[in-house]
């Protein structure tokens, strides 16, 4: 067998696991794994500025296309810790990436050595894995049981933890003969599946719930045509936004106490039994339990185990792969249509069509006012932007309202950090989109405070021709968290405003803080700020332009009212409406009702 050095190996399995290009910083005690990957050639590498970045960069690239798996780059110490968010936010959202970190020599490891810190024990509980290699011999065969679990099963994360000494030793390995590990998926049962839809064929208002299982199945084809052919509407969560067309006849709206529309919520209430495939029963799409589940039979089908009954205990339980479920599910419900086994739902999905084109289910997006009212900038967004348009975003008003009020199209086009949804995700995430899909069109949404805490990666974007769109909804303001200071009467440490002495008095964002069209031009970038709403399409056709000439992210400002509170509610059967809901058409013009 040939004689390598173990990161030699290391990055050889990479290779043959398909990893193309990885995003990282180096350091000391992970240079001999960037020596090895400038002597391969064969791996790109993305330089972040800042090691978290690095990990957001790694999500984003691992949830644009089926398949991927985003790898991150880091050194010792902080650069492991740096990276625990990623990883958090990787694993609650059942999302494969790969940390790889250095470490100092085996022999001072319990010696307090400089940047030596035991991060496999920290990151235990946001990976599959987390493991610290110590015998040179197991570093190729531990890449490979990462590859392995993190395809298997519910996916998630892995850290390798690799000392230096490790590295740099010399082993005996045959990459010629290497392989992936098989992966393991459960899978349903045609008993199983012919009992779920026995259970809904006994129902008068059934629904499916979509959720994120279904696109990291690459399942959203055969979602539709098993909604399509029970005649079923389709709920997705927020992660499973896309897997059915915003404009499908059987998409009936989102369900949930921030991101979801009236007619969604309403529905669900109006439903007596739910297929959920490939969800969570996440708390922010649910509410109560006991609101949630009242009057309404469930089945669940999720490929983890332990999530049948976490949140409640559903009427039947699946344990299944959302792919392998949705395969049977077709398969059966094409036999008992062809069958007439299957009950007339025409009624129960006119109904649902009825709610969601009723304009007194709609939120009111025209307003006028100057300063923007978001829910105006959403609507300019929906007229400005086709339905190729992927969007990515993480937290806050912005996110929460613009899965009110925009419209997606297919899967992986709302690209989301869902459960753990840490500020500063949506600019590194996107430059990951971009590298994953160099054409897709991309538009990320931020407020802010999200877009401060990493707006440095910008300057990735520009260094590595990474173009996208950054709308950018400025009330300097934590906003949701303003909002929910309104439960304890007060508005306490939450406002970004301040007069900028490098900003003109004349200028009509003087107040708001942070001037962001010259940092983001300091980092390379383009950027072009907004006050009203006929200025709006306007500068997304200059940063269009600008993309085109600089091959650079370009953001797009746009000052908002300084207070804006958000639909939302403790119950999806008590959101409370903060702002006029629609009374006529003309309130709601880029509804999907009154779309061309």
């Amino acid at each position: 067998m040939a004689k390598m050095k173990a990161i030699e190996a290391a990055v050889r399995v990479l290779e043959k696991e398909g990893v193309t290009v990885a995003f990282g910083v180096p350091g000391a005690a992970i240079n001999p794994l960037y020596a090895a990957l400038k002597d391969h050639g064969g791996i790109g590498h993305i330089l972040a500025r800042h090691v978290e970045g690095a990990s957001h960069m790694a999500e984003g690239y691992t949830r644009a296309v089926a398949g991927n798996i985003g790898v991150c780059i880091g050194t010792s110490g902080p650069a492991g810790t740096d990276m625990i968010t990623g990883l958090y936010s990787a694993s609650a959202d059942s999302i494969p990436i790969l940390c790889i970190t250095g470490q100092a020599p085996r022999s001072r490891l319990h010696k307090e050595d400089f940047q030596a810190v035991d991060i496999a024990s920290i990151a235990k509980t946001v990976t599959k894995w987390a493991t610290t290699v110590l015998e040179p011999a197991q570093v190729p065969r531990a890449f490979q049981q990462a590859f392995h679990l993190m395809r298997s099963g519910r996916p998630g994360p892995v850290l390798i933890d690799l000392p230096i000494d490790v590295q740099l030793a010399e082993i005996e390995f045959d990459i010629d003969t290497y392989e992936p590990l098989p992966v393991y998926k459960p899978a349903a049962t045609r008993k199983q599946v012919e009992k779920a839809i026995a259970m809904l064929n006994e129902s008068e208002r059934p629904l499916l719930v979509s959720g994120g299982g279904v696109i990291n199945a690459d399942a959203s084809e055969l979602l539709v045509e098993f909604a399509e052919l029970l005649d079923v509407p389709v709920i997705p969560t927020l992660m499973g936004w896309g897997t059915i067309p915003d404009d499908h006849r059987l998409m009936a709206g989102m369900c949930g106490l921030q991101t979801s529309h009236r007619y969604g919520n309403a529905t669900m209430l109006a439903s007596d039994f739910v297929l959920g495939i490939g969800n969570r029963w996440a708390n922010r799409h649910t509410g109560s339990v006991e609101v949630y589940t009242k009057g309404r039979k469930f089945v669940h089908v999720d490929i983890e185990p332990t999530q049948i009954g976490r949140v409640f205990a559903p009427d039947y339980g699946i344990v299944s792969d959302a792919g392998a479920a949705l395969k049977l599910f077709v398969e059966v419900a094409r036999e008992w249509k062809a069958a007439g086994r299957l009950k007339d739902r025409s009624g129960w999905v006119a109904e649902c069509q009825a709610r969601k084109n009723n304009v007194e289910y709609l939120r009111k997006t025209n307003f006028d006012n100057v300063p923007m009212k978001p829910q105006r900038v959403y609507q300019c967004m929906n007229r400005s932007l086709d339905k190729d348009t992927c969007y990515v975003s993480t937290i806050g008003l912005s996110q929460i309202a613009g899965a009110q009020f925009l419209h997606v199209y297919k899967p992986r086009n709302w690209i989301n950090c869902g459960q753990a949804g840490p500020l500063g995700w949506t600019v590194p995430a996107a430059l990951g989109v971009r590298v994953a899909d160099p054409a897709r069109k991309i538009v990320a949404l931020s407020g802010d405070y999200d877009f401060q805490f990493m707006i440095e990666e910008l300057a990735v974007g520009a260094q590595f021709k990474l173009p996208y769109i950054h709308v950018l909804v400025n009330n300097s303001y934590l906003g949701l968290i303003r909002q929910a200071q309104r439960a304890f009467s007060i508005d306490y440490c939450v406002q970004l405003a301040f007069d900028n002495i490098n900003v003109d008095d004349k200028e009509e964002s003087k107040g708001y803080g942070v001037d962001h069209v010259k940092v983001v031009e300091g980092l390379g970038c383009k950027a072009i700020r907004v006050h009203r709403p006929e200025d709006f399409a306007p500068a997304m056709q200059q940063a269009e332009a600008w993309m085109a000439e600089h091959r650079t992210p370009v953001v797009v400002e746009v000052i908002l009212e300084r207070m804006t509170n958000i639909s939302m509610g403790a119950e999806i059967d008590n959101v409370i409406e903060f702002e006029d809901l629609a009374a006529a058409p003309a309130d709601v013009p880029s509804a999907l009702a009154l779309l061309d």
